[in-house]
């Protein structure tokens, strides 16, 4: 029987891919960790829905965050030996998206106090928790090279997940509670 206990973290370090051991508390691992956890917040929104609309969406960035973890997960002189890859049109994809959202819901040019719906709400922790993992992986880009799609990617899913908020607003006929306007989308 195979277990999913080793041990060998027992010490305070962990493997990454190709077999390096490195702290728990690594830049590497804790980009990773952020990563995990909003994967495990996008896992939760799939709960919440009661229509197909956004489960074939959101079930793809959880595959495509998998990707993105793996990746993360071997050091930059390594990655040519990971099997795994992204679509190229990974960032192209996600503003697409965004796009045919933002025709639904209207120009979002405020900060908003998350809530509203319930799925509303989780869709903008998703996005807060995007935001750690993003400033995580430029953390460990100054350490180690993160592939450009990789960060180009966290940061256009954060603006997705957003996006995806007000559109869950909108559908539902909920008013969005506005803080303040973007000022530097006002201005141009």
């Amino acid at each position: 029987m195979n277990r999913i206990y080793t041990r060998t973290g027992d010490q305070g370090t962990t493997g990454i891919h190709g077999g390096t051991r490195v702290p728990k508390d690594d830049i590497r691992i804790e980009a990773n960790g952020e990563l995990d956890e909003l994967n495990c917040h996008l896992g939760v929104i799939r709960s919440m829905l009661t229509t197909d609309g956004w489960d074939d969406i959101l079930h793809e960035i959880q595959r495509n965050l998998m990707t993105v973890m793996s990746l993360v997960a071997t050091p930059a002189d390594g990655r040519n030996k990971n099997p795994n890859s992204l679509p190229e049109d990974l960032v192209v994809k996600c503003e697409a998206t965004m796009d045919i959202l933002t025709e639904e819901s209207g120009p979002g040019l405020h900060f908003l106090l998350p809530g509203g719906t319930p799925l509303a709400a989780q869709l903008q922790l998703a996005r807060a928790v995007c935001r750690r993992a993003e400033r995580r992986l430029w953390a460990l880009n100054r350490q180690d090279p993160v592939p450009e799609a990789i960060l180009q990617y966290i940061n256009r899913l954060s603006d997705l997940l957003f996006v995806m908020a007000r559109c869950e607003l909108a559908r539902q006929d909920w008013p969005e509670e506005r803080w303040q306007a973007f000022a530097y989308k006002n201005q141009r």
